[in-house]
């Protein structure tokens, strides 16, 4: 008897077919010549061989072959034409390597990042019986096409939770949920530039990612010095803005809190120029000294559009965040919201309006201070060590603190020098809205996402790259 015959390359293409397996010959050869021409092998406008050329080198029936190009023909793999060899195609595209998996941010051994909680941190068992619950229970008709300014369920939590820990009077109404703080600042960017607004005042030094969006949506950032007090509103009332965005619990990156006569001065300006206060209110719960500082939103709901968010409160990946809109701003709002996405998520929404309800996000926080005040102390300690003349500014808040460097230092260049030992560090000059000259260097280290011993590794590679000549 006879051996089975096995596969049978083709030298020129490297073809195969197996006839041992259970797919059909025409349908191995088709899937042959797909990866060739996907994968770049076989380049476009190649000639092919005839049907019966390539039915010999195989020793298969022409019909095989005739299936085969017939069928990438269809899919657009292949031309054929009357009297005419056929050819891969002009416009099939070579296959591309698949994106590893995980971040494609580059990677350091430290990564001082000032907007990262603690991601190993997050109750991901809670969470997780929160989706349950909302899988299980939500009904069919709840998961279509719902409001733009999202469920209610998510808005009435919102309003018991904000109203009971910050001090702010949200009305499910004027409440619009979004994907984080960026899309929020987008929206409300958006809209005052279609009410006529060209310029919007942000605080110097302040966060890059307010300027890079105002900018974007179309507006013109102005910026207002800060000082120890939080913004300067005298010199706010002398700008011709009338909207500001601003961070007054926790002011990035100089970490001091908006003093109440400032307070006072702003909710003035604001009546006084008809004017808009945006309120970032990104980690307000995290104090670690005294409770946190109410929202300027509770003193003047018509004043001040607060916007918050689940990324420091619990993870930036949710992408879930909340604009507290003042009544007259809510319907632009919502139109382009619902504009430009349609609503968000509405699973992941009832599951933070779960995790709110049943006391999960209050546990939460409560465990997370724990471990951020330890941190922040550790850094502040490390500092004090590594870093000869260095001082750290800003309350016992946040996820973040900033070093003020000795007088000399050259910023830039050990933000360079730290990466090179692995170190990954901002500077405030990043922050500011224009390099002043003799502002003093100082950087912002971020702990929430570094244990107790990388933070003080981390820094004492830092205070070594600082005592490098030219530092």
């Amino acid at each position: 008897m006879s051996a089975v015959p096995g596969p049978v390359p083709y030298p020129e293409l490297l073809l195969a077919l197996d006839r041992l397996s259970t797919a059909a010959l025409h349908e191995q050869l088709a899937m042959g010549l797909r990866q060739q021409i996907r994968s770049g092998r076989l380049t476009p406008e190649e000639k092919l061989p005839s049907s019966r050329s390539l039915a010999a080198e195989l020793g298969v029936s022409r019909g095989v072959v005739v299936e085969a190009y017939a069928q990438l023909t269809a899919e657009g793999y292949l031309t054929a034409s009357q009297g005419a060899p056929t050819r891969v195609s002009a416009t099939a595209s070579a296959e591309r390597a698949p994106l590893p998996a995980g971040s494609l941010v580059p990677q350091h051994r430290y990564r001082f990042a000032p907007d990262l909680p603690d991601l190993a941190g997050f109750p991901r068992q809670r969470w997780l019986r929160s989706l349950r619950a909302v899988l299980r229970d939500t009904p069919f008709d709840h998961l279509g096409y719902g409001d733009p300014r999202g469920t209610p369920e998510l808005r009435n939590q919102l309003m018991a939770y904000l109203g009971r820990v910050r001090g702010a009077a949200p009305e499910p109404e004027h409440t619009i949920i979004c994907a984080g703080f960026s899309q929020g600042f987008a929206l409300v960017c958006r809209s005052l530039r279609d009410r006529g607004i060209e310029q919007i005042a942000v605080e110097d030094p302040g966060s890059a990612q307010h300027r890079l969006i105002a900018e974007r949506a179309g507006l013109q950032p102005i910026g207002i010095p800060v000082d120890v007090d939080g913004i300067r509103v005298s010199e706010l009332a002398d700008s011709e803005c009338e909207a500001v965005v601003l961070t007054p619990a926790h002011q990035f990156p100089t970490g001091v809190v908006l003093a109440s006569e400032r307070r006072a001065e702003l909710l003035e300006w604001a009546n006084e120029r008809d004017g808009l206060i945006i309120e970032d209110d990104f980690d307000s719960e995290l104090r670690y000294d005294r409770s946190p500082v109410g929202a300027l939103q509770g003193l003047a709901p018509e004043r001040v559009c607060q916007i918050g968010s689940a990324s420091a409160r619990l993870l930036p990946a949710l992408r879930l965040g909340w604009v507290l809109s003042p009544s007259w701003l809510t319907g632009a709002l919502t139109f382009e919201k619902g504009a430009g996405d349609g609503g968000s998520p509405v699973l992941d929404e009832l599951a933070l309006a779960a995790f709110i309800g049943s006391g999960d996000l209050d546990r939460h926080l409560r465990r997370a201070r724990l471990r951020y005040r330890q941190r922040r102390k550790a850094l502040v300690s490390a500092v004090q060590r590594a870093f000869n003349g260095a001082h750290v500014s800003g309350i016992p808040a946040g996820l973040y603190v900033q070093v003020l460097l000795p007088e000399g230092a050259d910023e830039d260049a050990l933000i360079r020098a730290a990466a090179q030992q692995g170190v990954d560090v901002e500077g405030v000059g990043s922050h500011r809205l224009a390099r002043t000259v003799g502002a003093p260097a100082a950087l912002v280290l971020g702990f929430g996402n570094l244990s107790v011993p990388a933070i003080e590794q981390g820094v004492a590679l830092l205070g070594q790259a600082l005592a490098e000549p030219g530092m």
